[in-house]
């Protein structure tokens, strides 16, 4: 098991620009009470299958060995727990689930000699933790144990009942030591992170909701950082200061996650745009103005920051002729001594794996968790469900052979990836039909759901083993099914889009020309908004004599 973990670390090929998207809904601000939490994990050269660790019992004495998630680095060994549980992906078989985003802040507190990163801290604390409250506890412990090798990271960490938010930072160098703060997000409302620290002030007498390290604030003062009083202190402000990049390339995501639930919520827009230094502060969290379903999250992870002035489906010349709403990267680039920036929104070509989770307290834990998984950019993925007592993931999803370098036909990251590319650079022109195909697939799943876990509920009652075997294979059915249809996609839209002409179609098929020898075509040209940009771009140069 350790040398199959380790593989699947050492095939992630990591970069210093690592970052994600967490959006965070509480069991009363959903439409069906639901806990939702969502992640996008996003980074260049990224490749990850969808990971399983199993349940097992451990002999007094064993050890647990680190390897860096990102890098595959080796960190050293801890002592094991003597029991620990199932987990699928991110979340485990007691349905915690945790997500993280990178913020990094001040650089003096990073400890390159602590034994844990964010990504392992993660997944040896799923192996552990029974419910949102003690996954915090074991995060920290071992972080204050063993150290914390990461820079400064906001976590997700959801059950079924609770939503939490934490941060985290190491103390320096050698310290073996950690700062953080953990809040309750509140069970009717929402709350979001993307790369830019969130907590700021917090109420240290309010025990049951907000969890904090001792030393949390005097840390600050020995270094010098914070003099004003307690209940003044801001976490963000004092470890990881929001600027122009937290601003627009981060905290912009959640804004735009916000606005989608609070028809008010343009009113923080000069925040977000990140050049007004007296702009006003986002809340760390809002209640909705509706209840918010599993798909309008879903949804939101495929935003561009569409109707809004960020907006990136317009005619500038960075979205080529169709529109893409997708730019390359870096994020900043200079021209003539002067630096330039593209926007950074939710949904972004970088991401390794996408998801959003389900947690549900009214049912059996191994049904009631659930996490909809996609090995691409959210936009162009359709998300499976993958339940959370699963054991066996799908091939696609973890498929011998295929690696960051090596493609496979049978694996789901590079089938899809495919798909994308093609249609990134000609989005306007050939996205509605990936669009169709993904939501077909989606609306399915979701109607499915009812009767499969009806179905696996009853057989729960009488033999769980059953039941869990019976959903594992459902999850297993959906994923391979994707790819067959992903892969029906993929020569569906060379076929149709050839050589940037369209080949129409009737009942399903393509159209032949009267030898039946070719294919009828339409040439589409320019679509009419860019060709009447061009037109005024170029003035005469392109005009026809009369």
């Amino acid at each position: 098991m350790r040398k199959q973990i380790l593989l699947s670390f050492l095939l992630t090929i990591s970069t210093a620009g690592i970052a994600c998207t967490n959006f965070i809904v509480g069991k009363k601000a959903s439409t069906d009470g639901s806990v939702i939490c969502t992640y996008n994990a996003d980074d260049y050269g990224m490749f990850q299958n969808l990971c399983h660790f199993a349940a097992a019992t451990h002999q007094k004495g064993a050890m647990r060995q680190v390897y860096d998630w990102d890098t595959g680095e080796y960190h050293g060994e801890i002592p094991e727990a003597s029991v620990t549980y199932n987990v699928i992906g991110n979340i485990n078989e007691y349905q915690v689930t945790i997500g993280e985003t990178t913020y990094g802040g001040r650089k003096e507190m990073v400890d390159s000699t602590g034994l844990l990163d964010y990504g392992s801290l993660i997944y040896i604390t799923l192996q552990r933790s029974r419910s949102a409250r003690e996954a915090i506890s074991v995060m920290t412990t071992l972080a204050e144990t063993y150290g914390y090798n990461s820079s400064g990271e906001t976590f997700t960490i959801c059950d079924a009942n609770e939503a939490w938010i934490m941060e985290m930072m190491g103390k320096g160098p050698g310290s073996k030591g950690i700062v953080w703060v953990a809040m309750r997000v509140p069970d009717n409302a929402i709350c979001a992170h993307a790369n830019q620290s969130r907590i700021g002030k917090f109420d240290m007498n309010d025990k049951k909701n907000v969890l904090y390290s001792k030393d949390v604030i005097k840390f600050a003062r020995s270094k010098g950082w914070y003099s004003g009083k307690d209940k003044d202190f801001s976490w963000k402000w004092v470890y990881a200061a929001p600027d122009f990049g937290g601003r627009r390339f981060c905290d912009a995501r959640v804004w735009a996650f916000f606005r989608h639930f609070d028809k008010g919520f343009d009113r923080y827009l000069p925040w977000a745009l990140g050049k007004d230094p007296k702009a006003e502060d986002m809340p760390l969290w809002i209640i909705p103005d509706h209840k918010v379903s599993v798909q309008e999250v879903e949804a939101c992870m495929r935003d561009h920051y569409e109707g809004t002035p960020l907006a990136m489906d317009t005619l500038d010349m960075g979205g080529g002729i169709w529109q893409m709403p997708y730019r390359p990267t870096p994020l900043s680039f200079t021209i003539n001594g002067q630096k330039y920036f593209n926007e950074r929104p939710t949904s972004t070509q970088q991401t390794g794996f996408s998801y959003v989770s389900q947690m549900r307290a009214w049912l059996p834990r191994e049904i009631g968790g659930v996490i909809w998984w996609g090995n691409d950019d959210g936009n162009m993925v359709a998300y499976t469900p993958v339940y959370c007592g699963n054991t066996i993931q799908p091939e696609c999803y973890n498929t011998p052979g295929a690696d960051a370098v090596t493609f496979s036909d049978k694996n789901a990251f590079w089938v899809c990836n495919w798909v994308s590319n093609m249609v990134y650079p000609r989005y306007s022109q050939m996205f509605p039909t990936l669009r169709e195909v993904r939501d077909s697939l989606e609306r399915n799943y979701f109607e499915l759901q009812p009767s499969v876990e009806a179905k696996a509920k009853s057989l729960y009652a009488s033999d769980k083993a059953a039941a869990l075997k019976y959903l594992n294979e459902y999850s297993n059915e959906k994923a391979q099914q994707m790819l067959a249809r992903w892969k029906q996609l993929a020569v569906y839209l060379i076929v149709k889009y050839n050589d940037m002409a369209v080949k129409p179609t009737e009942n399903g098929k393509f159209l032949r020309t009267k030898t039946g020898l070719g294919a009828k075509v339409v040439r589409e040209g320019f679509p009419t908004e860019y060709a009447r940009k061009l037109a005024q771009e170029t003035g005469d140069k392109f005009k026809q004599p009369e």
